[in-house]
């Protein structure tokens, strides 16, 4: 089925930031268990995969409407160094994928691809409802508890 072309676009603008989410959190993830905090790695590895899932569906979704996934950008790709600066950079990520995703939304909208259009509400409530939500739990304990209380309860 040929697909609107800026809707092609779009889907592949979220793409790059779904690579992009990807590829960090399975990097840190990895950190996390160099480090022995297997929490944190047992999350943003689940993280991991939900974003490769999220990637595969857009991916699928490119190809129907008959366009050419662009597997080459990453946008937002941002490595910690340490514990909060990992987690903040996996939020900003998942701040900038749900505006994203809202934008392509209102595209959809706009250009009747409904399917679409409901495939990435999805993805929105995902990225806020999960993942950013839970990333800005976790910054706020940090606060609330102190970062080495935080780290320990990780372990």
């Amino acid at each position: 089925m040929k697909g609107n072309p800026a809707i092609i676009d779009a889907l592949n603008k979220l793409l790059a930031f779904e690579l992009a989410a990807m590829d960090q959190y399975f990097i840190h993830s990895r950190m996390y268990q160099d480090w022995g905090l297997e929490k944190l790695y047992e999350r943003i590895d689940h993280e991991f995969d939900d974003e490769k899932s999220h990637a595969s569906l857009l991916i699928e979704r490119i190809l129907f409407l008959e366009g050419t996934p662009d597997m080459t950008k990453r946008d937002g790709l941002v490595i910690g160094t340490d514990v909060p600066s990992m987690l903040e950079s996996d939020l900003r990520v998942e701040y900038a994928v749900g505006n994203a995703l809202k934008e392509v939304i209102a595209l959809c909208e706009k250009e009747q691809d409904f399917v679409t259009r409901e495939m990435l509400e999805k993805l929105l409530d995902d990225t806020e409802q999960d993942h950013a939500y839970w990333l800005e739990q976790q910054l706020r304990l940090i606060k609330m508890l102190g970062l080495p209380n935080y780290l320990q309860s990780q372990m």
